[in-house]
C-alpha cells in the first residue's frame, strides 16, 4: 500500500512539474511574440518571462516549501509528528493537516506582521542593506542555469498561432534560462558568490552588537576560506569543456564515451572536483555542519538582532542557496537536463521523434527539477546527521584539505588530458577514484558504543552504587 502510494506521488508529482514547465515554455514564448511585435525584440519578452517564472515562481515556489521539509524530514529523523497545526480554513479543509505544507504559508504572514525591531545604536542603512545583500545575491546565481534545452518558438503550442496572427517570425528561440549565452557563465556565480559575504559581515558590524560581530567575523573568514576551493573545484571542468557557459557544459555531458556506454557527465571526469565543489558550496551556504557563524543553539549569530522580514529574508536566502546548489551540480555534474541514460541508448532522440522538440523539452526540464529536488533532499540529510564542526576545524578542513586537493586535481587533469584528449583516459582514473572512495567509506571501521558509567548512578552496561 506504501508503495502504491510513493510511486503514485512520483508520478503525480513529474505531471505537475512537467505541467508548469510546459506553462512556462508557453508563457516565455507568448510575451517574446508580443516584445516582437511591438519593438522588433522577442528576446526582451522571453528574457521577462524567464525572470519572472524561473525566478519568482521556481526558485521562491522550491525555497519556500524547503523550510517546510527541512522540519518534516528532522520530524522523521527524530521520531516526531513535525509541523501539522497550520490550516488553510477553506470548506473541507479546516480540519486537515495536507502534511504541514500551510505552514510555509504562516511562517510568511508572521515575518510580514511581526514587529521590526532595530538596536538602538545599530547602523541604520547597513543594517538594513546587509539581509538585502544575502538575499539578492542568492537569488541572483539561478539566473545562469539551464533548465531546459532551446526550443523553436514555432515549435511551441499556442505560441505559433499567435506569432502569425501578429506577424512575428515564429522562429526565435525559446529556452528556459534567465541568461542563455552569457559568456562569463561560472565566473557570474564566483563573483555573486563572492559578495555574499559582504552581507554577512555588514550583518554582523550594523547589529552594534559583540555577539552578533562575533558570529559575522566567523561567517566572513569562512566563507573566504572556501571561496578559493570553491572556484578552483571547477577549473578541471573549464578545461575538459573549454567554456565557462554551463548550458555548453551541459551540452557537452551528452557527449557518450567508450562507444556510447558512459556519457560524460562532470561527476565521471571529476569525480573530486564534484566533492570540492559541493563541500565548499556547503560551507558557503553556513549550512550544517558548517553553521558555527549562525550557532542556532548559541547565542552567537551574525542576525541574532534581527527580526520580521529582515530576518526572514536571512532564511529563505539560505534554502535559496540550497536550490541554486542543486541546479548548478545538476548542470555540471549530472548532465544538467538530460537523461541519466547511456547516449549510444538513443533515448533522447526516440523521444524527439515521438513527442517533438517541444515534448522533448518538457520531459528534459523535468528531469531537471527532479535531479534538484534529489540534491536539496541530500542537503537535508546531511544537515541532521552530521554534528556541527569545531570552528577551528571549519578553517583547517578549508585551508589544508579542499585547496590543495583542488590545486592537485587541477594538476591531474591537465596531464590527462594532454595525454589523451578524448576524455576516455580521463573517465578511467574518474571512475577508479569513484571506486576508491565507495570501498574506502564501506570498509571504514564503525566505532562500537560504549557504556558511559557516572560516579553515583547506574548507567546502561555497567555498575554504580547509590
Amino acid at each position: 500500500m506504501r508503495a502504491a502510494f510513493i510511486s503514485a506521488l512520483i508520478v503525480g508529482l513529474c505531471a505537475l512539474i512537467a505541467a508548469v514547465l510546459a506553462l512556462f515554455y508557453i508563457a516565455a514564448g507568448a510575451l517574446g511574440v508580443v516584445t516582437g511585435a511591438l519593438f522588433d525584440k522577442p528576446y526582451v519578452g522571453v528574457a521577462v518571462a524567464n525572470t519572472i517564472t524561473l525566478l519568482l515562481v521556481l526558485v521562491m515556489v522550491i525555497a519556500s516549501l524547503l523550510t517546510v521539509a527541512e522540519r518534516k524530514w528532522s520530524a522523521l529523523m527524530q521520531d516526531r509528528i513535525g509541523p501539522n497545526r497550520a490550516r488553510l480554513g477553506l470548506p473541507g479543509l479546516r480540519d486537515k493537516a495536507l502534511l504541514g505544507i500551510p505552514h510555509f504559508l504562516a511562517d510568511g504572514i508572521k515575518m510580514l506582521t511581526k514587529e521590526d525591531f532595530v538596536p538602538a545604536h545599530a547602523s541604520g542603512f547597513l543594517y538594513t542593506l546587509a539581509p538585502m545583500l544575502a538575499f539578492g545575491t542568492a537569488f541572483v546565481l539561478f539566473a545562469v542555469v539551464p533548465v531546459a534545452p532551446t526550443v523553436p518558438a514555432s515549435e511551441i503550442p499556442l505560441v505559433s498561432g499567435l506569432a502569425a496572427s501578429l506577424g512575428v517570425d515564429g522562429f526565435f528561440p525559446v529556452s528556459l534560462q534567465v541568461a542563455p549565452g552569457y559568456d562569463p557563465g561560472v565566473l557570474f556565480i564566483f563573483a555573486f558568490a563572492g559578495i555574499a559575504v559582504f552581507g554577512t559581515a555588514l550583518a554582523g558590524w550594523a547589529s552594534n552588537n559583540r555577539l552578533a560581530l562575533l558570529g559575522g567575523l566567523r561567517g566572513s573568514s569562512q566563507m573566504v576560506a572556501y571561496e578559493i576551493a570553491l572556484g578552483m573545484s571547477l577549473v578541471g571542468l573549464m578545461m575538459i569543456f573549454q567554456t565557462l557557459q554551463l548550458e555548453v557544459m551541459t551540452e557537452g555531458q551528452n557527449r557518450g564515451l567508450f562507444g556510447g556506454i558512459l556519457p560524460a557527465w562532470g561527476i565521471f571526469l571529476q569525480p573530486i572536483g564534484f566533492i570540492l565543489y559541493f563541500t565548499a558550496s556547503f560551507a558557503e551556504l553556513k549550512r550544517p555542519p558548517f553553521d558555527a557563524p549562525e550557532g542556532e543553539s548559541e547565542i552567537v549569530g551574525y542576525f541574532v538582532e534581527y527580526s520580521g522580514m529582515r530576518f526572514g529574508l536571512f532564511m529563505i536566502s539560505e534554502f535559496i542557496g540550497t536550490v541554486v546548489l542543486g541546479g548548478v551540480v545538476s548542470a555540471l555534474f549530472l548532465g544538467g537536463y538530460h537523461l541519466p541514460f547511456p547516449p549510444a541508448w538513443g533515448v533522447e532522440e526516440w523521444l524527439r521523434a515521438t513527442l517533438g522538440d517541444f515534448g522533448l523539452a518538457v520531459v528534459l526540464g523535468t528531469n531537471f527539477v527532479l535531479k534538484v529536488i534529489v540534491l536539496c533532499w541530500l542537503q537535508l540529510a546531511i544537515r541532521w546527521t552530521m554534528p556541527r564542526f569545531r570552528f577551528d576545524k571549519i578553517q583547517s578542513l578549508g585551508w589544508k584539505i579542499l585547496l590543495p586537493a583542488a590545486l592537485a586535481n587541477i594538476a591531474v587533469t591537465a596531464v590527462l588530458l594532454l595525454a589523451d584528449p578524448s576524455l576516455e583516459l580521463l573517465a578511467i582514473v574518474g571512475l577508479a577514484e569513484i571506486l576508491f572512495i565507495v570501498g574506502l567509506t564501506a570498509l571504514y571501521p564503525k566505532k562500537q558504543p560504549t557504556s558511559l558509567v557516572l560516579p553515583g548512578r547506574m548507567m546502561a552496561g555497567g555498575t554504580g552504587h547509590h
